[in-house]
């Protein structure tokens, strides 16, 4: 098994240029000094800025060891008129490794449905760009017991037309979205329930070992106070960090939970 353990900050739409710049600058610094998980292990952190940082936040994570930047989204185009959109080449080409798609906030505010997200995927892995692929259920969903078909259903809509190949180059991020921004939190044991049923779909529509190298993050408040019970959960590999990845304390406390 070779599953990578990663902690990406989620920006959103935070940080004027100098501000962007100088959290890069401390969390970069910080991990060339040398910080290690709870294991001893050099941690994989991704940083996601707004589009105005990226090429520059780029820079700063080059030649740094374990750290990489990624957009919070791309076009479900390559080019042509599409005014305000960013394609998955042009984020390669700014420096970026990774890309988040499917955010929930994508999904409720901007009404992206599972086919607009499964073309990005594509589009995403063809530029050799490393998605985050986002996934959850909202609160009227996890209270009528339809969690698990929901996160299914997304799953057989955007994710499993790709062959194998593609899949290990992908990375699933769980977002309960009644637990994102409300100040509510997954317990440990309800995260853990729902990484280890995606990953016993992975199982199902390829085999035991795409499901066991798959990485999932949890995506939903998670601070520096409850970073180590979550990631300390067997399927949980890491997080998706939103609000706490702002101040580089607090989103260095949570990589070292890891």
């Amino acid at each position: 098994m070779t599953r990578t353990k990663i902690v990406a900050g989620n920006w959103k739409l935070h940080k004027l240029y100098h501000e962007g710049i100088d959290l890069a600058e401390e969390i970069c610094s910080s991990m060339a000094a040398g910080i290690r998980t709870r294991s001893g292990e050099i941690p994989k952190v991704v940083l996601a800025p707004p589009y105005h940082l990226l090429n520059a936040v780029a820079g700063i994570t080059a030649g740094v060891t374990g750290v990489y930047t990624a957009a919070q989204n791309a076009a479900a185009e390559i080019s042509g008129a599409f005014t305000g959109e960013v394609s998955a080449q042009m984020i390669a080409s700014a420096g970026a490794g990774y890309v988040i798609i499917g955010h929930s906030e994508r999904r409720t505010l901007f009404g992206e449905d599972d086919a607009v997200l499964s073309r990005k995927l594509v589009l995403s892995l063809e530029a050799g760009l490393i998605p985050i692929y986002c996934i959850g259920e909202v609160l009227a969903q996890r209270l009528a017991n339809a969690h698990f078909e929901v996160v299914l259903q997304q799953l057989k809509s955007g994710v499993f037309h790709l062959e194998e190949e593609a899949v290990a180059r992908i990375v699933i991020a769980y977002e309960p979205v009644w637990a994102i921004g409300t100040g509510h939190t997954a317990t440990p044991d309800q995260a853990e329930e729902m990484h280890a049923f995606i990953r016993r779909c992975f199982a199902e529509r390829y085999h035991q070992a795409v499901a066991d190298n798959l990485t999932i993050l949890y995506g939903g408040s998670c601070k520096p106070d409850n970073a180590a019970e979550l990631f300390s959960q067997p399927d949980v590999d890491g997080g998706l960090i939103g609000g706490a990845s702002l101040k580089a304390a607090d989103f260095l406390a949570i990589v070292k939970s890891v």
